[in-house]
């Protein structure tokens, strides 16, 4: 749920690493990578997406950034990102990266707010072309249960997706027209959650195990969870963590760790975590706000 200017942090003082193996004529040029915006926000908005494309051109010369957009124009790309079925979103991304020639030695991934799971659900999904990193950026993994704040361009959007989320968050025509309501999840009527959320709830497997699912994002090499530890956006925060509520209240939260998806392990977060594929990195700011210095030190390392 990224604003527009929210990652303006992240496009000044760039400061170059050194390339140089690649540059003389290494063989293996970088790894491609992949971007999926926030709620609100477009592939290639020069204060946010655009802003990281040209950053991580600049400090790993030669690598191939692809940042998705959703529909045929900038305007269209916005609107997807609250009105446009996300199992159709990511069944159309899983097409477009299958017929880049450019991703077929495989890819990293980075996904901002909702863009992180909708990214993990390609990684679970469509294992063809490779997803090597998944970087997720204040992901909501366990879902929301709250909508605290929302980019101020879209004021009147916002304040409806919350009237609309409140009334009938699991509706069939609301669980099919309005994104957000893809990844609600309701930690007081968990069973209603489980038998009408058409996204979240089936790429977390709660109405049953698809061994595919399992199998395909065990296979990432790292999974990194970039929360953000004065985030006044996601609600409950831990879920960019993996955690969330504790069932049947709204007040508690529990880790990833204590989760009845982890104990029972139905996406193998569990063995990844014992192999130390799993990363969970906090970060000072408020939603998707970085500094330069900290991407450098602890993203960077994971794109080369």
């Amino acid at each position: 749920m990224a604003s527009h200017s929210s990652l303006w942090l992240l496009a000044f003082a760039l400061l170059p690493w050194s390339c140089a193996s690649w540059a003389l004529g290494h063989l293996d040029p970088p790894l491609p990578l992949v971007l999926w915006h926030g709620m609100g926000d477009s592939c290639c908005n020069p204060l946010s997406m655009g802003a990281i494309k040209k950053m991580v051109e600049e400090k790993i010369p030669g690598i191939y950034v692809l940042s998705l957009e959703i529909g045929k124009t900038l305007a269209e790309d916005v609107e997807n990102s609250f009105f446009l079925n996300v199992n159709s979103q990511v069944s159309t991304v899983c097409q477009t990266l299958a017929k880049d020639p450019k991703l077929k030695q495989g890819y990293n991934a980075m996904g901002f707010s909702q863009g992180g799971q909708f990214l993990r659900a390609v990684a679970q999904r469509c294992p063809l072309p490779p997803m090597n990193n998944l970087i997720s950026f204040g992901g909501q993994h366990q879902g929301i249960f709250g909508l605290p704040r929302c980019p101020g361009e879209h004021s009147y959007i916002c304040d409806l997706i919350r009237k609309t989320l409140n009334v009938g968050a699991y509706s069939k025509v609301i669980q099919e027209r309005l994104v957000q309501a893809e990844y609600w999840h309701d930690p007081i009527k968990e069973d209603t959650y489980r038998n009408h959320s058409i996204f979240l709830a089936d790429i977390n497997q709660e109405r049953g195990v698809s061994e595919s699912y399992k199998k395909n994002l065990m296979a990432l090499k790292k999974f990194v969870m970039v929360k953000f530890l004065n985030d006044s956006i996601v609600d409950p925060v831990d879920s960019e963590w993996f955690g969330f509520y504790r069932s049947g209240q709204d007040k508690e939260t529990i880790p990833l760790q204590e989760t009845t998806l982890y104990i029972q392990d139905r996406l193998g977060l569990k063995e990844m975590d014992k192999a130390g594929k799993l990363v969970f990195l906090a970060a000072e700011g408020d939603h998707l706000q970085l500094s330069e210095e900290w991407f450098d030190a602890h993203i960077i390392p994971f794109l080369k």
